[in-house]
C-alpha cells in the first residue's frame, strides 16, 4: 500500500466527518439551549462540541464533576457557551433542580440529549442482579428522568428529544442481556413520548451508534487489537464511526430539516446492522474468550 494510499485510509473517517459537518450552515443553533446527560465525555461531549460550534449554549450534565470541568473548559476554550450540572441522572430530584437553574440561568430548554449510559460484557449467568439493576437504572430510568424533568423547560414547539440507544434494543448481543433490556426500553419510552407530547410541537427521537472509535463503550468491549479487527471485518464499510459523524446525525435531528421527523429510529452503524449473524462485537468477543 502506497504512502498516499495508508494516508487516505487513516483519516478518511476524520474527512468525512469534517465534510458532514461544514454541510450546515454557520450558528445553526443561534439562540437555542441544549441540555445533555452524559455530556462530560465520549458521544455525548462530541454532541455538545458540536451543538456549541453552532452556536447553542449547551449544559453538561453528568457524575463526574472533574471530567465536567475538563470538558467545560475546552468548550470555552472555543469561545462557547457552556454551563455544567453534576449529577446522577438516577436521581430525579437532581435533575430537576439542574433543569430548573437552567431555565432561571439560560432559558427554555430547546434540545435534549439523553447520553448517559453503562455497560459491561458479562454473561447472564454470571452477572449479579444489582448490576443488571444499575445498567436499567442509568438508562432507562436515567433516560425518563432527565425527558420528564426538562418537559415543563421546554419551548414549544420546536423542541427536539434525543436519546442514544444502541443495536441492543432489537438484535440479541451476547453478554449484554442487561444492555438489550435497557435499550429496548429507552426505544420504546422515546416513541411512546412521541406520541403523547407529539401535539405540543415536542419531537423525540432514538440514535443508534454503531462501533464508535474512541468511545468507553469501545474501551470495555473490544479492548484488545484482535477484537477490534474481527469486529471491523463484519461491518459493510470496514471502519469504526466517529464520534463526530454522530453528533452531525444530532445536529440534523434537531434542525429545521428534521421539523417531520418524530418517534424514528437513526442507524449510524456502516452497515453493522445489516449483519444476519450474530452481532460483530458479540462474536468476536465470544472468539477471544479462553476455550472458544
Amino acid at each position: 500500500m502506497s504512502f498516499r494510499s495508508r494516508f487516505y485510509f487513516i483519516f478518511k473517517p476524520l474527512l468525512c466527518s469534517s465534510r458532514m459537518t461544514n454541510v450546515f450552515r454557520e450558528r445553526l443553533l443561534a439562540n437555542k439551549v441544549a441540555f445533555l446527560t452524559g455530556g462530560g465525555s465520549g458521544i455525548g461531549l462530541a454532541i455538545a462540541e458540536c451543538f456549541a460550534e453552532h452556536d447553542a449554549a449547551v449544559i453538561l450534565a453528568g457524575r463526574n464533576a472533574q471530567r465536567l470541568e475538563t470538558a467545560k473548559a475546552q468548550l470555552e476554550s472555543r469561545r462557547a457557551k457552556v454551563y455544567i450540572e453534576p449529577l446522577d441522572v438516577r436521581n430525579y430530584q437532581s435533575l430537576e433542580s439542574a433543569v430548573e437553574r437552567t431555565r432561571q440561568n439560560v432559558g427554555e430548554i430547546d434540545l435534549v440529549i439523553a447520553a448517559a449510559a453503562g455497560n459491561f460484557p458479562a454473561p447472564a449467568s454470571a452477572m449479579s442482579p444489582n448490576g443488571f439493576k444499575a445498567v436499567i437504572d442509568i438508562d432507562v430510568l436515567g433516560t425518563f428522568n432527565t425527558m420528564r424533568a426538562v418537559y415543563p423547560h421546554l419551548r414549544r414547539p420546536g423542541a427536539s428529544l434525543i436519546a442514544i440507544s444502541a443495536a441492543h434494543a432489537t438484535v440479541p448481543f451476547a453478554y449484554q442481556s442487561h444492555v438489550c433490556a435497557a435499550k429496548a426500553g429507552v426505544e420504546l419510552l422515546l416513541k411512546t413520548l412521541a406520541v403523547e407530547w407529539g401535539p405540543e410541537g415536542i419531537r423525540c427521537n432514538c440514535i443508534t451508534p454503531g462501533a464508535t472509535a474512541d468511545t468507553e463503550g469501545m474501551r470495555r468491549l473490544a479492548p484488545t487489537t484482535e477484537i477490534q479487527d474481527r469486529a471491523r471485518a463484519r461491518i459493510p464499510l470496514r471502519r469504526f464511526g466517529t464520534k463526530e459523524e454522530l453528533a452531525s446525525l444530532a445536529l440534523f435531528l434537531c434542525s429545521d430539516a428534521a421539523a417531520y421527523i418524530t418517534g424514528a429510529t437513526f442507524v449510524c452503524d456502516g452497515g453493522q446492522s445489516l449483519s444476519r449473524s450474530e452481532s460483530s462485537f458479540a462474536s468476536a468477543w465470544r472468539a477471544a474468550q479462553p476455550g472458544q
